[in-house]
């Protein structure tokens, strides 16, 4: 594995800033493996007993209600946004939009052609933006790869017109520093402001070169999309973050931000920032203020996401040790690295801290053939003061587990496949897991789109609340 890793690092290095540690989308889903084609869904495995190839199993509390797979099983599938009926799921080569109005069977409206990884989505009214951290030759979909020691080299924010769901139009590009591995939709009054999140300078990189640590804020007005431009790089590290090795061997040096969550409605932010979890107030959006900052440099190797509760006393930060290419779900790699660490927020104002409470991990063991780690998910709306998500962890499966008690976290729900190889490591599984309008929808890197219905005393009350849109890391007050 060791070696493997190294090679997946190689490659990202040699391609541009994509991630600091071994990224899924630079491999190709399966890895080249043999791959049963069919799935043959059963219930529940024995204890403690790993699914045949390809098998489907979940709990009781949950059915499978459909799946779309992939056009292209090469091309690995990314995050998911979700707009009214329409849930759009991006991808390496673009992105796809489905119509989710009868959940039983969701349908292709259109696939849109824009080849750039990660392809992170997000949707606001008739705006669809996506971020681009390959380095690619120019800023077209037409683009190929083109190493980032040159200079012509683009990434960045792509932003499409999709009033027409079948015809979304590409109306505009912003080229961001370090290229765009995620971003966060900051809604405001006459503008929409973009938090770019992307990592990794070299000095061998004209658009990329230490130091690197803040975030790019992007300014798109409503009235005219077109104008979007970059208009401030807030420094969110002046000390750098967290150095990394040799000083805390096995940690990511902190170069910038993997993914942000912000909370509108209390002007707060959470921030995974490869060695360090970030508390920040956002009031002045163009001027964000970290508020705390912690590190765990025993158990946590890269700071991924963020996740708040519904009363913002908690955050749920997430783990990928690996990068997402690694079988870290197994007895070797134990329950407390690769994981959740729950986070309570303490204190107010500016004396608000985040205060280490416990970790979560699924717990059924992986094979060593399956990728698998803490990845995207969201909160499940359950109100009354309970606080339950649902999560994806490659090929671990989709996971929903409640953490009201922030010292005992719990799963309680669970949907996953067998490994997709059996004889070497392969790459597969869900990438994100979210929950929207009664239903989970997860994007399998391999299998495409999966519905699922969870039904649960503990979660049927989440059954009622009923949104508009859906950017996860722009968590809405639910009602």
């Amino acid at each position: 594995m060791a070696v493997a890793a190294a090679g997946f690092l190689t490659t990202l290095l040699a391609a541009g800033p994509a991630a600091a540690t071994p990224d899924p989308g630079e491999l190709t889903p399966g890895h080249g493996n043999h791959q049963s084609t069919g799935a043959i869904e059963g219930g529940q495995p024995a204890p403690g007993a790993i699914p045949g190839q390809d098998e489907i199993v979940h709990s009781a509390n949950v059915t499978h209600l459909a799946n779309i797979p992939s056009t292209d099983p090469a091309v690995v599938n990314s995050d998911l946004a979700f707009q009214g009926r329409y849930a759009y799921a991006g991808n390496y080569n673009g992105f796809t939009i489905y119509d989710i109005a009868n959940p039983k069977a969701p349908k292709k409206v259109s696939e849109v052609l824009c080849p750039g990884g990660q392809n992170d989505i997000s949707v606001d009214g008739d705006l669809l933006f996506l971020s681009t951290d390959s380095s690619r030759s120019d800023d077209s979909c037409n683009s190929v790869s083109q190493p980032a020691t040159e200079k012509s080299s683009w990434e960045g924010i792509k932003i499409f017109d999709i009033k027409d769901k079948k015809n979304p139009r590409y109306i505009k590009s912003v080229e961001t520093a370090c290229g765009s591995h995620t971003h966060t939709l900051v809604p405001g009054g006459k503008d929409i402001y973009l938090y770019v999140a992307s990592y990794s300078p070299n000095e061998a990189f004209p658009d990329c070169k230490p130091p690197h640590d803040g975030i790019s804020v992007v300014k798109v007005p409503k009235k005219s999309p077109t104008q979007a431009a970059v208009v401030a790089f807030p420094v969110l590290f002046p000390d750098g973050g967290n150095p990394g090795a040799p000083t805390n061997p096995g940690v990511s040096k902190t170069t910038g931000c993997h993914d942000i969550t912000v909370l509108p409605s209390k002007k707060l932010a959470a921030g995974a920032c490869m060695g360090d979890g970030i508390l920040f107030d956002i009031s002045r959006p163009e001027q964000p203020r970290v508020i705390d900052r912690v590190q765990d440099n025993v158990n946590f190797a890269f700071w991924h996401s963020a996740t708040f509760n519904e009363r913002a006393n908690k955050v749920v930060f997430t783990d990928e040790l690996g990068g997402g290419g690694g079988a870290t779900c197994n007895e070797a790699t134990g329950p407390n690295r690769g994981a959740d660490g729950i986070y309570d927020i303490t204190g107010r104002g500016d004396q608000r801290k985040l205060a280490f409470r416990s970790y979560f991990k699924i717990p059924r063991h992986q094979a060593d053939t399956e990728n698998c780690v803490a990845h995207n998910g969201s909160l499940v709306p359950v109100g009354g003061g309970r606080d339950i998500m649902v999560q994806a962890w490659y090929q671990g499966g989709v996971s929903v587990w409640e953490f009201t008690d922030s010292s005992r976290p719990r799963e309680i729900a669970y949907f996953e496949r067998g490994p997709l190889t059996t004889d070497r490591l392969g790459l597969g599984g869900s990438w994100s897991a979210y929950y929207y309008n009664g239903h989970i929808y997860s994007n399998d890197i391999a299998k495409g789109l999966d519905v699922l219905r969870l039904d649960d005393r503990r979660t049927d009350s989440a059954k009622w609340v009923r949104m508009d849109r859906l950017n996860v890391q722009t968590q809405p007050e639910y009602h």
